[in-house]
């Protein structure tokens, strides 16, 4: 990890670990390749903290006044920005993303630099707050990280976040108002202002038919109009355009599959998104990332029905049950715990679950469970093994034990030598600690990890918790990422283990 920013004091290394990811980021998305991402970052990073220093020692202490200065990460973000224009201008613009070179030399990236007038209304009206509102509406609208974590970051009660949030998208929205009025317009866009005001106060408003066609070829006052309508969804996609310029909706695109791979599925705060009105984004989100494990439940359960079914009436053969376990309970998995039988196979290859209780088939080598710390009560509900059975005997009909945890592995972003992972970890047994143990292909190294420590040896890498996601409840999930060099197209990991116990795939 030697090519990342060394932090110079407690405030530095507070202010990378919070913003790191989010810059390197961006930068991946403004360069032609990972070398040249991580130099970018790097860079603005170090530019960033001037800023902010610069910042902090120029407001006047005591006397209520604030700072003009944008939120630490949208500050980094465009410094990133600012300082590949800096390499366009002194011949380095080969290292940059084409499209980005292009925007730089165009009338819309003038717009970010040019009179404060005429820059967009996000931006000023995020300026325009104050510094730990303007905080806690980046972090929970561009970042989108749950409410429990940005409380827990900004210092705020939990209980009182959401409210404190509607109050801030109120003011946020109440100087965008004002900075579109104060902006240079025509005498049409005028017109409409009061009008587009009326209209985006009000969720059930319907926008009249000239105000529509006047959005749609107006780019100032739609840019307003998404700032404005608070309940369309629109104000993310405001936000980081309005305050990063380009790239602003792939960045935040990026951002939400981060949370969701990190947090989303993994993190403790997610329980506290389960009561979130399933009609909202976030309700989808859920739905739409519980929606294939739901439907494979259900194909399981079908085909265990199937292959209990007797069909000698039909003068087919019927399926052999043991005696043991015809009439037996039947068991429904759990939606985050693969059922019984999907332990890997001696024959397996590694991190792929071999689906024996779909097709019947016993595996041959049941990983051993004597390291198990809550051993299970027998008898166990039919879909899982008694702990005496031993690898290659048939005990309660030949079925393997179910693994102590199931991994979704999934790869977030790929370059040319370079990728980015999420790994969430659904465990059976409530943990105190917890080190993920996993084998990447030869020659791929972690050269940044984030919500655990990473340490190599060859291609085996361990990855510890941190000290606020340790504890895990039964049945919960834990999750870590990231970012690997690579030498090929292989970006698989393999072998993976919870606290030496070895795990399902999913």
């Amino acid at each position: 990890m030697s090519d990342l920013p060394s932090p110079q004091d407690a405030t530095e290394a507070a202010l990378f670990s919070e913003c790191w990811d989010a810059v390197l980021s961006y930068a991946d998305l403004c360069t032609a390749g990972s070398t040249a991402a991580a130099e970018l970052a790097r860079e603005a990073f170090a530019q960033g903290i001037r800023e902010l220093r610069a910042a902090e020692s120029g407001s006047v202490r005591g006397t209520g006044r604030r700072s003009s200065r944008l939120p630490r990460i949208p500050l980094l973000l465009t410094a990133v920005r600012t300082t590949a224009a800096a390499w366009e201008r002194e011949g380095q613009g080969h290292k940059l993303d084409p499209d980005l070179r292009l925007w730089l030399h165009s009338d819309e990236a003038a717009r970010y630099t040019g009179p404060p007038l005429e820059r967009p209304v996000a931006l000023r009206g995020l300026r325009d707050l104050q510094q730990a509102d303007a905080e806690l509406l980046w972090l929970a609208e561009a970042e989108a990280l749950p409410l429990p974590l940005v409380a827990r970051r900004l210092g705020l009660d939990p209980a009182a976040t959401a409210d404190e949030l509607a109050q801030v998208g109120r003011l946020f929205r109440d100087r965008c108002h004002r900075n579109h009025l104060d902006s240079p317009m025509d005498a049409e866009c005028r017109s409409y202002a009061r009008l587009l005001d009326a209209v985006t106060r009000s969720p059930a408003a319907q926008t009249p038919e000239d105000l529509s066609r006047h959005l749609a070829t107006c780019r100032q006052c739609a840019e307003a109009a998404a700032c404005l309508r608070l309940h369309g969804g629109t104000l993310p996609g405001a936000l980081a355009c309005g305050v990063i310029g380009w790239g602003g909706l792939a960045y935040l695109e990026r951002r939400r599959r981060a949370a969701e791979a990190r947090l989303g599925t993994g993190h403790p705060d997610r329980a506290d998104l389960d009561g979130d009105d399933p009609a909202d984004g976030r309700g989808r989100a859920r739905i739409a990332r519980h929606g294939p494990m739901a439907a494979a439940v259900l194909v399981s359960l079908l085909a265990l029905a199937v292959s209990l079914m007797p069909f000698g009436e039909s003068g087919e053969p019927a399926t052999v049950v043991p005696e043991t376990d015809r009439g037996g309970p039947v068991a429904a998995p759990a939606p985050s715990l693969p059922p019984g039988g999907t332990a890997p196979s001696g024959d397996a290859t590694p991190g792929s679950p071999e689906p024996s209780a779909v097709r019947g088939t016993p595996s041959s080598a049941p990983p051993s469970r004597t390291a198990d710390p809550t051993p299970e009560p027998d008898p166990e509900p039919q879909g899982t093994a008694s702990a005496a059975a031993e690898p290659g005997a048939g005990g309660r009909g030949g079925r393997t034990p179910r693994s102590a945890c199931l991994v979704g592995y999934d790869v977030v972003n790929q370059w040319p030598d370079g990728f980015q992972a999420a790994v969430t970890v659904t465990t059976r047994h409530a943990l105190d600690s917890w080190r993920v143990g996993f084998t990447l292909p030869d020659g791929r190294r972690i050269t940044q990890m984030w919500d655990a420590t990473a340490h190599q040896d060859g291609a085996r890498v361990t990855a510890a918790a941190a000290d606020y996601n340790a504890r895990v409840a039964e049945g919960g999930r834990l999750a870590f990422g990231f970012i690997a060099t690579r030498q090929g197209t292989d970006v698989r990991a393999s072998d993976f283990t919870l606290n030496g116990r070895p795990c399902a795939v999913a």
